[in-house]
């Protein structure tokens, strides 16, 4: 396969490990932002499946630098142009259409389509991107489906996304086609919902220690 084009290297992010948050009110954005820059994670995926999310991506665009900001759950092309206007500076979808790819690309906006087949993830990398989020990951095979698409499609990079915990971040960390997870444990709705941005950070430092320690396999 040929080099892509297309892909997501310019992203300035140092944590391996992705928040996926739902937001119900765009004034839990910031305090969330903070708490997760105390525990050591620079990047968060706002989904868009409430209608506060443009003005969540809005307010840590705005008002945290240290902070990625990137929007998830990108399922429609004209949503490209709005999450570019609120600031995002990265986007994720659970699959990817002609008409999203077409309006990444004439927004410049670095994205990381989903995928779950062999056949998804070469249409990805013919049309130019690195990396791919593996969605839903626990169903799609989860490691064992990684090692097998590390064979012959060794180029493509994964963001396995669904069913990554604690429990086996490691384990995905370890694969030497994995460049970062993504999940919701360090992020529950109920803590953000009750502001218990303390143990926000605790999980999220948790979560940093296990991606800081884990030493990738050599493939």
């Amino acid at each position: 396969m040929q080099k892509p084009s297309f892909d997501t290297s310019g992203l300035a992010f140092k944590s391996r490990v992705v928040p996926v948050i739902t937001l119900t009110h765009a004034q839990q954005a910031v305090p969330l932002a903070h708490a997760l820059l105390a525990g050591g994670i620079d990047v968060m995926e706002i989904t868009l499946r409430h209608s506060t999310a443009l003005s969540s991506i809005e307010a840590v665009a705005r008002s945290v630098p240290g902070m990625q900001v990137g929007a998830g759950t990108v399922t429609h092309a004209y949503q490209v142009s709005q999450i570019r206007d609120a600031g995002a500076t990265f986007a994720l979808s659970p699959g990817l259409t002609p008409a999203i790819h077409e309006a990444v690309k004439e927004h410049a906006m670095p994205f990381i389509p989903g995928a779950m087949t062999p056949s998804e993830v070469m249409q990805a990398w013919d049309w130019g991107y690195q990396t791919v989020k593996l969605f839903p990951a626990a169903q799609a095979g989860g490691i064992a489906m990684l090692k097998a698409m590390a064979g012959p499609l060794g180029e493509m990079r994964f963001c396995p996304t669904g069913g990554v915990s604690l429990s086996n971040l490691a384990d995905y960390l370890k694969q030497p086609n994995v460049s970062m997870v993504g999940g919701s444990w360090m992020v529950p709705l109920n803590l953000i919902e009750s502001a218990q941005w303390t143990e926000v950070t605790r999980l999220a430092a948790e979560a940093s220690a296990v991606a800081q320690s884990t030493v990738q396999h050599p493939g």
